[in-house]
């Protein structure tokens, strides 16, 4: 597969942010209000393309589950040159005045050659928000955070994190989809409590499967509140099978926060890695890409 756009093309690529709350997720679903949705649309309104002609079509770089928000997220088009020419200076301020405010473009440029906005990507980092506070969230961030009615260990959560640490197959954390491999490279996992008491989870990885990041949490919210010890996340992994006490946590207290690309000349090369079958060492193997 080329990441070459066709002659008389520009890609473009979006810097986007929204609040997850009232969207059923990122990717257009019939019938429900979702961001591609919206941004598609708006961009078919400000440019004035036909109702009845084919869709801008976006690519993006992780695609966020129904409730889940993103301050950094990012998604690229590709569009004929003469309508770049005439909409690209003014289309940043057309689509502020078209989008709902509950998502926002933030930039709006000419992506560099093989500029892909899912597979280019080589990380992406999250943050997960909860409250162990006996009150419960600040009214003003009940969107955004999760209350836990039980007192939190950060070094017993940061105990665990560790341990999950590099390559593995996140098969118990993930659900499974058709032709998907679970394979992932956890770069980052640690919890902090900032000045305002919140416990904040930085998530950090080349990629992740289905629900991976709720099902990390719900793990160590576990270890947090002292029903399981700090080697039961790791033993969960080793597993390789999904654990009944394993909670998903709510969406809201997750938001895609940046995602990471590599410098314009390795953009080529990082594409071909991400398209790669992927493998653990040893008997077996992993699946085809695409990773998300």
């Amino acid at each position: 597969m080329s990441d070459e756009v066709a002659p008389g093309f520009v890609r473009v690529r979006l810097d986007v942010s929204y609040d997850g709350k009232d969207f059923s997720g990122w990717a257009v679903q019939r019938g429900r209000r979702t961001v591609q949705g919206e941004i598609q649309d708006a961009l078919r309104v400000v440019m004035r393309l036909p109702e009845d002609g084919p869709p801008v079509e976006l690519t993006v770089a992780g695609r966020t589950d129904a409730g889940v928000h993103a301050r950094g997220q990012v998604a690229h088009f590709d569009l004929p040159e003469e309508l770049w020419e005439r909409h690209g200076e003014q289309l940043l301020r057309r689509l502020a005045g078209r989008l709902p405010m509950d998502v926002r473009v933030w930039r709006v440029a000419v992506a560099p050659p093989h500029f892909n906005a899912r597979f280019s990507a080589i990380w992406r980092r999250y943050a997960y928000r909860v409250s162990d506070h006996p009150g419960g969230v600040d009214p003003l961030r009940r969107g955004h955070v999760l209350w836990h009615n039980w007192p939190l260990d950060v070094d017993a959560m940061n105990e665990a994190a560790a341990a999950l640490l590099g390559e593995h197959d996140f098969a118990a954390y993930c659900k499974k989809r058709d032709g998907a491999t679970t394979i992932r490279t956890l770069q980052e996992l640690r919890w902090e409590r900032l000045p305002d008491g919140v416990l904040e989870a930085t998530v950090k990885a080349d990629a992740f499967c289905h629900n991976m990041v709720r099902s990390l949490v719900g793990a160590m919210l576990f270890v947090g509140d002292g029903h399981r010890p700090p080697s039961w996340p790791a033993g969960v992994l080793a597993a390789g099978e999904r654990d009944s006490a394993v909670h998903v946590v709510r969406p809201h207290g997750l938001t895609l926060e940046e995602v990471g690309y590599p410098t314009d000349d390795a953009l080529a090369a990082r594409n071909l890695e991400a398209r790669n079958r992927r493998t653990l060492p040893g008997p077996g193997g992993g699946c085809l890409t695409p990773c998300r």
